[in-house]
């Protein structure tokens, strides 16, 4: 099959299947199987967890091409364009790449039934295999146990934190999530822990798997200071790292990933300094200065929220924070509600242009019940931007957060 555009490509993968999401492995195994993709070269870590996988891929990106390795990196969700989800050595791939990809997966593909995640993920691995990498990154999509991602028995993982999300998916407590994100873990592989108290079906799962497993604040730990950020285990201390906009505690797991794999991929401090210097993600408390100071956040879970809510009361504004907030339907908004309750002294909220938004009667039955004062309802979230801007004044700032879809949708539209 040919399609000449990557638009027409895409448009095609998402009709193939009759569900957009569809957890299980036996599909895509069999196709990557078929691709001669299971087995990669490169060194393989995987990246699962809540919230923070983005940030840990980034850390471990910037800090392996800062060492000089090849390196390939698979994330997901996207903000601006699809390209983004695959990059090799920091930069974006080419729409003739991911035709050429997706028209390998259809020449052997055989009635094999793929969700859009399942072409995306085979397409990053045929990538991956034409380009002759050191490092391959994969994160993954929801989950972990029956996540495509995991059709790739990996070197090394990282579970970055256990929160609420996907509840429909996964289970409706941590312990349960946990139980789903631990199927990434595999015999002798080295696991790492960015969460200082996981759930205790997540340590179970990885002495059941037979991972070598370790975790923050028991077998690393860092510690924030004025000059910057210090690092340690029993045996290995960094002091004076530079400090970037991620958390520190994602990149001090990426740390833990990058000293476990010293002896098969070796870096040095400055490599180190220069990739943490380095490293940037869009939409992650992302800061727009200006007279009036716009913050954007991808926080779509109230465990993001938090972190959002902590960096906000870290940073004292001398005038009002207005929120420009909107969420999909299938995620825990009353609950990210109540953590962002009486940091915003004005709220402007809108529907999202996606098929998985939250209506604006959800969204105000929501901010009723969460008995928020001063809210202001929008068709758009572009006209709730728009609003917004026009009652700031110098030295408020705006804080734009709820979803990946607010952050792109706004920033699509704001003046560069």
């Amino acid at each position: 099959m040919h399609l000449s555009t990557l638009s027409a490509w895409l448009d095609w993968i998402g009709s193939v299947h009759q569900k957009e999401i569809d957890l299980g492995l036996d599909r895509i195994q069999e196709v990557a199987k078929r691709l001669d993709l299971l087995k990669p070269d490169a060194i393989v870590i995987t990246v699962g967890g809540t919230n923070g996988k983005g940030s840990v891929v980034a850390g471990l990106e910037a800090i392996y091409l800062a060492a000089g390795y090849r390196v390939g990196a698979f994330t997901s969700p996207i903000l601006f364009t699809h390209n983004e989800e695959v990059r090799v050595n920091g930069t974006m791939t080419d729409d003739a790449s991911f035709c050429r990809a997706f028209e390998k997966i259809e020449s052997v593909r055989a009635g094999v039934s793929l969700t859009p995640f399942e072409y995306h993920t085979l397409a990053a691995l045929i990538i991956f295999a034409e380009t002759d990498l050191d490092v391959m990154l994969l994160e993954v999509g929801l989950g972990g146990r029956l996540d495509a991602v995991n059709i790739i028995d990996a070197d090394a993982v990282v579970i970055s934190s256990i929160g609420i999300d996907h509840v429909d998916w996964l289970g409706h407590t941590r312990e349960a999530i946990a139980i789903e994100k631990a199927g990434i873990f595999r015999r002798n592989q080295l696991a790492v822990c960015g969460d200082e108290h996981p759930p205790v079906t997540l340590i179970h799962a990885a002495r059941e798997a037979g991972a070598q497993f370790y975790q923050r604040g028991k077998d690393f730990h860092f510690a924030e200071n004025a000059d910057g950020w210090s690092w340690q285990t029993e045996n290995t201390q960094y002091e004076h790292l530079p400090r970037n906009t991620l958390l520190t505690a994602n990149m001090a797991s990426a740390l833990m990933v990058v000293s476990l794999l010293n002896q098969e991929l070796p870096f040095t401090k400055d490599a180190l300094c220069r990739g943490l210097q380095t490293v940037t993600l869009p939409g992650r408390i992302q800061m727009m200065e200006g007279p009036v100071l716009e913050i954007f956040d991808v926080s779509h879970n109230p465990a993001a929220a938090n972190v959002l809510a902590e960096r906000l009361d870290a940073m004292p504004c001398c005038g009002k924070t207005i929120a420009v907030f909107s969420m999909l339907q299938d995620k825990d908004i009353a609950g990210t509600l109540a953590v962002m309750k009486g940091k915003m002294d004005e709220w402007h909220v809108g529907v999202l242009d996606c098929k998985r938004t939250a209506s604006l009667e959800t969204l105000k039955h929501h901010c009723e019940e969460a008995m928020l004062e001063n809210v202001h309802f929008h068709v758009s979230i572009p006209a709730a931007y728009q609003a917004a801007g026009e009652r700031a004044k110098p030295g408020d700032r705006i804080i734009i957060f709820g979803s990946f879809y607010t952050v792109a949708e706004i920033m699509r539209i704001r003046p560069h």
